[in-house]
């Protein structure tokens, strides 16, 4: 019997999407509007830390945590490019999230293929990586960010 407490919401990516290798970022909010409270931001993570990291919080509490790709912005011109075209396409293109976040989930449950590698084995998460592996991930994302 799969029980699930929390959500998890991450975009789906090729093998060899170049957002892979950039930062990730998990934010954690109520699963529901009962009790609202400002989402919390964490990261910056490698992808398969953000998935573990918020796979096990998300099991025991009623939680969503969406995990995301950083798109790392360089200036205020950028930065205004990527709202407006947001604006506009929340505009033009209704959130599938106004009606019912969770109705795909069911059937992605049942899914036995894994077409993904994303951190998770068999519906459970990959153990979380200790703190020590982490700061190595921080490490390594400074280390790309630096270098890119």
């Amino acid at each position: 019997m799969l029980v699930r407490v929390g959500a998890l919401v991450t975009v789906e990516l090729a093998e060899d999407a170049p957002e892979r290798d950039l930062p990730w970022i998990i934010t954690f909010g109520p699963l529901d509007d009962e009790g609202a409270w400002d989402p919390v931001v964490c990261g910056p993570y490698e992808r398969l830390h953000a998935l573990a990291l918020a796979q096990e919080v998300v099991a025991d509490d009623e939680l969503m945590a969406v995990v995301e790709p950083m798109q790392p912005k360089v200036s205020v011109a950028d930065i205004r490019a990527e709202i407006k075209a947001a604006q506009e396409l929340g505009l033009s293109e209704p959130s599938e999230f106004y009606d019912d976040p969770f109705d795909d989930l069911e059937a992605d449950e049942d899914d036995d293929e894994d077409d993904e590698p994303h951190g998770l084995e068999h519906g459970h998460a990959a153990a979380p990586p200790s703190e020590d592996e982490v700061r190595g991930g921080f490490a390594r994302i400074f280390q790309r960010l630096n270098n890119g």
